[in-house]
């Protein structure tokens, strides 16, 4: 699970500027309707999801984002189908839905800076007009595998930039606590989606066909580039444009920028190990048969991590004020497997839907770790920032479903996802104390600094 990641990030806005609004100008207007002009600390935890929705370019690029997101969980199911049904593979099966995310990796690399040497919202509507083009030539009738396999590449790739971009984007509109609860609703947005294609994505593969959901996954990304280029307002690149000499570069600059900063690493750590958090779903199927359940018993057991990511994730923004989010993103990420461990007793599927339903509730704290990545890296290099996160993340999760295929087939099921949050538990605890001393060290800094600067009056 990739959510898009200090708190706070940007220069405070004047009322009534456009583009950016954060939680202290949501709760500006709430006092100024009230006759007074400051917040009190004691207000600061007013800020709900409805105030975020109401404004406007997030709540046009939340709509874009969700809907299309909808379409692509369909269309996974439909290609999923489509192709065993033409060649009754299991495992060319498994290669195409493993296309809807590897060719990631190398739009990371490639593409990633183009979040930054292009303005954001022109990047949006080309990328969703390209894919456009591409699932409608997917759709059509009499299309052979080979060939909807390359354009499915060269959709996931054109799809990289536009991800960091759009995750760029929601912070140049959104800043302080409302980053954060914007950050929070895009996590439970895509948990949404998902849970929404695991139960109806069959159904409707079954009552139009395979290509038609195609067809209307092609349609979703028309209607984004729509929704984008009426609701946001042009911004400037932020980044050397396309055309500068030096432009070709830039992607080594960020991707240098990141490992060079100790907070960054950490926090990378701690997002990559949802590469371990995510091989129960990958066993999903042989774990169902292991209960003696069939497709339904699949269908339960993918919903259930994503049902507690959503819950997790709403919850964790909206109960928990910004200290307590930070305080507790180390004991929750070890916290997250620990029900795993118990799966090794060999659960019934009621028990073991809880306990994979707990471990997402626990992994909610990526949605800090989101809003503390994207906010520390300098505008002109996150997009880029944000390609190189997403690109670990999807090798982590390739490294942790193979790792876990491997132990499943020399042990059980249940001790290959037992075994998952054992490393998870091991990983998080040293990743969490990293992060400890780093807070530590920069809060004495902090100290430092004051005490040599005096106060500033």
């Amino acid at each position: 699970m990739l959510v898009a990641w200090a708190i706070g990030a940007g220069k405070p806005t004047k009322v009534g500027e456009r583009g950016t609004y954060g939680a202290w100008q949501i709760q500006k207007d709430a006092r100024a309707r009230c006759g007074d002009t400051e917040v009190p600390p004691t207000e600061r935890r007013t800020v709900q999801f409805r105030h975020i929705l109401r404004v406007r370019e997030f709540r046009w690029l939340w709509l874009a984002d969700m809907q299309s997101l909808v379409g692509d969980q369909l269309a996974r199911v439909a290609l999923s189908v489509l192709v065993f049904t033409q060649t009754g593979s299991g495992l060319l099966t498994a290669g195409v839905y493993a296309l809807t995310y590897l060719p990631a990796l190398l739009g990371s690399i490639l593409l990633g800076s183009l979040a930054d040497r292009m303005p954001r919202r022109a990047l949006l509507v080309t990328g969703d007009l390209v894919r456009a083009v591409l699932l409608a030539v997917m759709a059509l009738p009499g299309v052979p595998l080979g060939v909807m396999a390359g354009l499915l590449i060269v959709a996931v790739v054109v799809g990289t930039p536009w991800k960091a971009a759009e995750s760029a984007l929601v912070a140049d509109i959104l800043d302080g606590e409302g980053y954060a609860l914007g950050a929070g609703l895009r996590v439970a947005t895509t948990q949404g989606a998902q849970l929404l294609g695991f139960a109806v994505g069959g159904a409707v593969v079954a009552f139009i066909g395979s290509r038609s959901t195609l067809g209307f996954d092609a349609a979703t990304f028309a209607v984004s580039a729509v929704l984008i280029r009426l609701g946001l307002r042009h911004r400037p690149a932020v980044g050397h444009p396309v055309s500068s000499p030096n432009g070709g570069r830039r992607w080594i600059d960020g991707v240098a920028a990141v490992f060079r900063d100790r907070q960054l690493r950490s926090l990378l750590g701690l997002a990559w190990l949802a590469g371990l958090f995510v091989v129960p779903e990958g066993l999903a199927a042989p774990y169902a048969a292991t209960l003696g359940g069939g497709a339904a018993t699949v269908g339960l057991l993918l919903a259930a991590g994503p049902a507690g990511v959503l819950l997790g994730s709403v919850l964790f923004v909206r109960l928990l004020p910004v200290k307590a989010r930070t305080a507790l993103v180390g004991p929750l990420a070890v916290a997250a497997g620990v029900p795993l461990l118990f799966c090794a007793l060999q659960p019934n599927l009621a028990v073991t839907m809880l306990l994979w339903a707990v471990s997402g509730l626990c992994s909610a704290y990526q949605v800090q770790i989101i809003v503390e990545y994207v906010t520390a890296v300098p505008n002109p290099q996150r997009g880029q920032a944000i390609s190189v996160a997403s690109a670990g993340l999807l090798a982590a999760q390739g490294v942790g479903l193979l790792a876990g295929g491997f132990l499943a087939q020399a042990w059980t099921v249940t001790a290959a996802v037992a075994a998952a949050g054992a490393a998870g538990i091991v990983l998080a605890a040293l990743l969490a104390t990293g992060r400890a001393h780093n807070i530590r060290h920069a809060q004495t800094r902090s100290q430092h600094r004051h005490r040599r600067d005096g106060p500033a009056w």
